[in-house]
């Protein structure tokens, strides 16, 4: 059975300019084969068909009502405390072998009747698909220009599937420096994702208006490069969770490569940038 990595490298080889013939034989697969993902754009793992039917009696059909009695008064109650409880309840009727069965039908109630839960974006990327970007302040490091503070910021640009990422020095959080940033990302890639995703920066949304809608200018940058716009909820930062990580992982890289060369002197903007 082929693996997600093989129609990766299948698809790294075609964009390259590699023959179908020549990436099917270096992927290990053959031709028609290759021509299938190359149509299909997905990987094994998205083609495999999930059953959602059971294959032996349910052992607990007698017991859920009980079992839901009590998962309704005390939500946070977990599998395993229920599954032993109804162990002492109905003695020798319940193996230990059983609890995983048990567990994946209490799961299954709380996604179906149990308490709702907080909206949330999916953590399932997939290539292509999505690209997050935030601005992050950089004063922290401590960076001088001739003896001078140099107080300024980024803008990250990230692709959470690959987490390739692209960075541009900006001094606010104005639409001039997230148009720039996104398009020296977008020309350095080669291309554009399907969604962008960003905080609530007034620079991409009208946070005055009660529909929270975004700016005209964003829209038309968006449109301009076929990109449909995702905003996270208000206070909910780690929804946009990539590109906060990646913030992190960039200063500190950035900051290791200053303490390496004797921080925090630098000649000139170029030269701080080219460090990167």
């Amino acid at each position: 059975m082929l693996e997600d990595g093989q129609v990766r490298r299948l698809w790294k080889l075609l964009s390259g300019g590699s023959s179908l013939g020549r990436a099917a034989v270096k992927c290990g697969m053959d031709e028609k084969t290759a021509r299938k993902y190359r149509r299909t754009g997905k990987q094994p793992s998205e083609e495999i068909e999930k059953h959602d039917w059971r294959t032996r009696a349910d052992p607990f059909v007698e017991v859920w009502p009980e079992v839901y009695e009590h998962l309704e008064a005390n939500p946070g109650l977990q599998g395993k405390t229920l599954f032993e409880w109804l162990q002492r309840q109905y003695s020798g009727r319940f193996q230990d072998g059983q609890l995983r069965s048990f567990q994946r039908g209490v799961k299954q109630w709380r996604a179906t009747q149990g308490p709702a839960k907080e909206v949330f974006f999916s953590q399932v990327h997939r290539p292509g698909r999505l690209c997050a970007s935030d601005f992050t302040h950089m004063t922290s490091l401590g960076v001088t220009i001739q003896s001078q503070n140099f107080v300024h910021m980024v803008y990250h640009f990230v692709l959470t599937y690959s987490n390739w990422e692209s960075v541009t020095i900006c001094f606010s959080e104005s639409f001039e420096s997230l148009s720039a940033g996104v398009q020296n990302a977008l020309w350095d890639l080669g291309g554009a994702p399907e969604r962008h995703r960003s905080d609530r920066m007034s620079t991409a949304v009208n946070n005055l208006s009660d529909e929270k809608e975004f700016t005209e200018r964003y829209q038309g940058l968006m449109d301009h490069y076929g990109m449909q716009m995702e905003k996270i909820q208000a206070g909910k930062a780690n929804e946009n969770g990539d590109v906060e990580s990646s913030h992190r992982h960039f200063k500190e890289a950035v900051d290791q490569a200053l303490m390496l060369r004797g921080r925090p002197f630098v000649v000139s903007v170029v030269e701080h940038r080219h460090r990167w």
